[in-house]
C-alpha cells in the first residue's frame, strides 16, 4: 500500500500517525524557541513539549524502539498507546500541558497545542469509528509494528 492509498483508506488513525509526526517537529522547534524567550514557566513548559516530542517520537515510529537501547520500562509505557484510545488521551494530555502557557502569556506553544489536539481528534473518531489502528508503512507500520508488540 502506497503513502497516497493509505491517505485514502479513511481510517483516522493513518491521519493522527501522520498529524502525529508533524507534532514531533512542532514540539520539538516550539519547545526550543521557547528556552529563548527567558520567561520560567514557558522554558519549564517548553522542556515538556521537547520530551513530549521524543515519547511522540517513539509511540509513531515503533521501528525506533528495536534500533534504539532502551530500559525495559520505557517500552513498557510506550506499549500502552498501541489503542486508538490511549493515543487519544495521551495526545489530549500533552495538548493540555502546552495550553497552559496561555497563563503566562501566549506564545508559539499554542501552535504546538492546536496540533496535538487536532490528532487526538483524529484518534478519538478512529475510535468511535471503531476503526483498528493501522500503522503506516512508511514509518515502520504493519510488519514490523506486529513484531514489537
Amino acid at each position: 500500500m502506497s503513502l497516497g492509498e493509505e491517505f485514502r483508506s479513511r481510517n483516522f488513525s493513518i491521519y493522527g500517525q501522520w498529524t502525529g509526526v508533524l507534532c514531533i517537529i512542532l514540539c520539538l522547534a516550539l519547545g526550543i524557541a521557547a528556552i529563548f524567550s527567558f520567561n520560567v514557566v514557558l522554558i519549564i513548559i517548553g522542556c515538556f513539549s521537547i520530551a513530549s516530542a521524543f515519547v511522540i517520537l517513539f509511540v509513531e515510529v515503533p521501528f525506533l524502539l528495536r534500533i534504539c537501547p532502551t530500559s525495559p520500562k520505557f517500552d513498557a509505557f510506550i506499549r500502552r498507546f498501541t489503542t486508538n484510545w490511549m493515543r487519544a488521551a495521551m495526545y489530549t494530555v500533552l495538548s493540555a500541558i502546552q495550553w497552559v502557557s496561555l497563563a503566562e502569556r501566549a506564545s508559539s506553544l499554542i501552535a504546538g497545542a492546536v496540533f496535538l489536539i487536532i490528532t487526538a481528534v483524529f484518534y478519538a473518531l478512529a475510535g468511535l469509528k471503531k476503526q483498528d489502528f493501522v500503522g503506516s508503512k512508511t514509518l515502520g507500520g504493519q510488519g514490523v509494528a506486529q513484531m514489537i508488540v
